[in-house]
Formats: C-alpha cells, sequence, structure tokens
C-alpha cells in the first residue's frame, strides 16, 4: 500500500474540515494529519521520504504537486504582519491558496469520481475562506 495517496486524501479532507463539523471520520483524520505534521516539523524537513517530490525517486503523484506545494511554502514563508493576527492571515492565505492548487492539479488529473469530488469541495471551501481572510480588519484597538 503506497501512503501518498492516503496522505493527499488525509489532507484534502482536512483542508476541506477547517470550518469545523461533527463528522468523526473528519476529525480523526484532521488529528491524524495534525500528528503527521508536527512529526515532519519535529523531523525538520516537510518530507522525509525517498519519494519527496525534488528528489531522485519523486513519482508521478509527487512531481504533479511538487511547484504547488514549492509555491505554497514559498509564500508562507514570505507572508507576515505587524502583529500575530496579521501575520496569521497573510499566511494562511497563502496555505489556503496553496490547497486550490493542488485541488487544481487534481482536478485536472484525477479520473477517480471521489477525489475529483473532493477536489471541488476543498477548491471551493478555501476560495470562500481566503475572501473572508482577505476581508478581514483589525478590530479597533482603544485609544488611551
Amino acid at each position: 500500500m503506497r501512503l501518498a495517496p492516503i496522505a493527499l486524501i488525509a489532507f484534502a479532507l482536512t483542508l476541506s474540515a477547517c470550518e469545523g463539523g461533527g463528522d468523526p471520520v473528519e476529525q480523526a483524520l484532521r488529528d491524524a494529519s495534525a500528528e503527521n505534521h508536527a512529526a515532519t516539523v519535529r523531523v525538520g524537513a516537510v518530507s522525509t521520504t525517498p519519494h519527496a517530490a525534488g528528489s531522485h525517486g519523486a513519482t508521478p503523484g509527487d512531481r504533479a504537486f511538487a511547484a504547488s506545494e514549492a509555491e505554497m511554502h514559498t509564500g508562507m514563508a514570505k507572508a507576515s504582519g505587524a502583529t500575530v493576527d496579521e501575520a496569521y492571515i497573510a499566511k494562511m492565505i497563502e496555505h489556503h491558496r496553496g490547497a486550490v492548487a493542488m485541488a487544481d492539479v487534481a482536478l485536472a488529473q484525477s479520473r477517480d469520481p471521489e477525489i475529483r469530488r473532493m477536489a471541488g469541495l476543498v477548491k471551493d471551501t478555501q476560495t470562500r475562506e481566503i475572501a473572508g481572510m482577505r476581508a478581514w480588519r483589525p478590530a479597533a484597538q482603544p485609544t488611551p
């Protein structure tokens, strides 16, 4: 069994569930994704598998997402803000843009109806969330 398709599905479900929800399966996938992300952060790399994008043994699936992943990580690293709130919004916009770009790859290349359904859901949800984040304005600070 290859883990890349499972990880992609878990990632897509996790992103589509950003607005919350009570589905225990989605919650389990979000938890597993968070644990996997925490493990890769502890290791200090996005991925340590021999099939990571850009590595010698990258699979066709890895290569399909390499550009969108790289652009997302670069965008997140460059995004900033004067406050934690502003930085959070800037970085999350880039994160969601990456999810939309990955969904576009899946929609263009996948023939699996369930993957296409999930990718469409991710694209729609993340696009709405980007618009909401762009509309966010810091709360007015009380004057002393």
